[in-house]
Formats: structure tokens, sequence, C-alpha cells
């Protein structure tokens, strides 16, 4: 498996220039069985890198490009009357996918957002009374605007807490994007993306990435750290119990990825910024991230 995970970072960095930290955290969201938010420009490889981790894992990639127009049923699918059996058959939406990359969802009126609370969080979809399933493994990743573009609806706090990380890829550095161009120029010479690792396996790692021992002083940290967002003066809404819940999954997986069996304050210390600050609502226009940063320092380890 070890094999596998090594062959799945090589299959994303022969089509994502650099981003090595961006691409360990998608997996790492990925293998903690949550979901990934990415807060960036437009151009910079969101849904490139997307579509290359389906084909990576043999999954099923769906997009669904936001828009104000864009109708709840267009997301989760809807029963359409068929004169032929003389019944209403169900047709499945983009949901219904491994990989689904919801672009711009904050272009999407707050409606059409709310009909992907129940899939990301419970894995299904409930239309007309009856609950269905979607594919195993389920994996969003969505892609939002700068909030200061126009045309766009702020997540609520409900959404945003389904998130178990959110980043950004940020701009390429002149070498990276140096390096694109080249790249763009022998684009012929390029071998196709081949799948490297069954949704099987992905499966089989998320289970192993939940026997990574947490000590309990361990667990003790990630509790004080996060109690102390719901009294720090600068904060409006704290983390919730989904949240801490998060950061352990994901700090289990990080610590898989780093080819340890236990966990360490220091993976915690890492992904805390990623985990905890898209989720707080700060006070008097303050940065999450900046108070995540500081309660860092001022949180001794248990």
């Amino acid at each position: 498996m070890r094999d596998r995970i090594e062959q799945l970072n090589h299959n994303l960095h022969q089509v994502i220039v650099g981003k090595t930290e961006s691409i360990r955290l998608v997996l790492v969201a990925l293998l903690s069985g949550g979901h990934v938010l990415l807060e960036d420009v437009p151009g910079v490889g969101k849904t490139l890198l997307a579509k290359s981790l389906a084909k990576s894992i043999e999954g099923k990639f769906q997009r669904l490009q936001c828009t104000p127009d864009l109708m709840p049923t267009d997301v989760t699918g809807t029963s359409i009357w068929n004169p032929k059996t003389g019944e209403f058959e169900f047709l499945p939406g983009p949901v219904f996918a491994n990989v689904l990359l919801a672009d711009e969802i904050n272009r999407a009126t707050p409606r059409t957002q709310s009909a992907l609370l129940e899939v990301m969080e419970e894995h299904q979809v409930t239309i007309d009374g009856v609950s269905r399933p979607v594919p195993d493994p389920f994996f969003v990743i969505a892609t939002q605007n700068p909030v200061e573009y126009q045309g766009t609806f702020p997540l609520p706090e409900a959404q945003m807490d389904r998130f178990a990380l959110s980043l950004s890829l940020g701009y390429p550095s002149e070498s990276e994007e140096l390096l694109m161009i080249q790249r763009l120029q022998n684009a012929q010479n390029q071998p196709a993306l081949q799948p490297c690792i069954t949704l099987a396996e992905v499966q089989a790692l998320q289970a192993q990435c939940r026997q990574v021992q947490v000590e309990a002083s361990l667990q003790q940290y990630i509790l004080n750290l996060v109690r102390a967002t719901r009294a720090d003066e600068d904060v409006l809404l704290g983390i919730s119990p989904r949240g801490t819940v998060a950061l352990v999954r994901a700090v289990q997986a990080f610590a898989f990825l780093e080819d340890r069996d236990y966990a360490l304050p220091d993976d915690v210390k890492f992904l805390a910024p990623y985990v905890l600050a898209h989720r707080m609502i700060a006070a008097g226009g303050r940065r999450s991230r900046a108070i995540v940063e500081r309660l860092l320092r001022t949180v001794a380890i248990a």
C-alpha cells in the first residue's frame, strides 16, 4: 500500500507542476474520508488536480459548474416520468460519482449549496422520501472564488464545516511557471495519465489511516486547542465537534502519509490552520488563520 501512495503522488506530480504541499493536503483530505475546499483565483490548476486525482484512482469523475441559475435537482438528480413503463424513474445527478468537482461553489445560490449538505456528511441523497447512497469512496473537491468577486454567495457555516481542509494552491513560482511552458512545448511527448490505484485500495488506505495511534496526551492537546477557539474573545463562532473529529482524522492520515503508525504534536500544528480556520468566524474583521496560529503558540501541549 505504501507503493500505491507513492505511485498516486507521482501521478499527480506528472500533471501538476510543483505544489507538493497542496497535493499532500488533498491526499490527507481523501484518506481521512473528508472533502477539500480550494479557495483561489481562477486558472491555477484546481480543475486539473481534481480530474487527475479521479483518473489516478480509476474513479468516476463528475464536474458541477456552479452558477446562480443552478437548481438543487441539477446537483442531486430528479425523478422523471417514463411513459413506456408508466412509472417515475430516478435520473441521478452529478453527485453520484467518486470524485465530484464543485467548481466555483460560491456562485451557486444558498438553496443549491444546501443540496450538498446531506451528501457530503452522510454519503447519500434523499429525493421523494427515498434515500440513495452515492458511490464509495465519495470525495468532493470544491473551488471557491475570492469573496470580493462579483456574483458570489458566501458559503454558510454548516457548509464550511463539512470540508475537512481548506487551502489555496496559489500562483506558481517563476521556475514552476517556466517548467509549465516547457511542458506545453513538449506536450505531444507526454504520456497519458494512467490509473495507479483502485477504488478498493483507496478504501483500504482510509481504513488503515484510522488505525494510526493518537496518544491520550495528543488527544487532550487537540481538545484544548479546539475549546480555546470557543472561549477566545476574538472568535464569534468556535470550532464544532465535527471540526474536532476532522482534525483527528486529518492528523491520522498525515501521519500515515509520513510512513508512521502514530501521530505527533507537529502534525497537529501543521494541519490546524488548514482544518480549523475556515470553520471559525472571527470578530472585528480579524483573520481566522491568524487566530489559529496565535492559539498554536499559546495552547500548551498536554
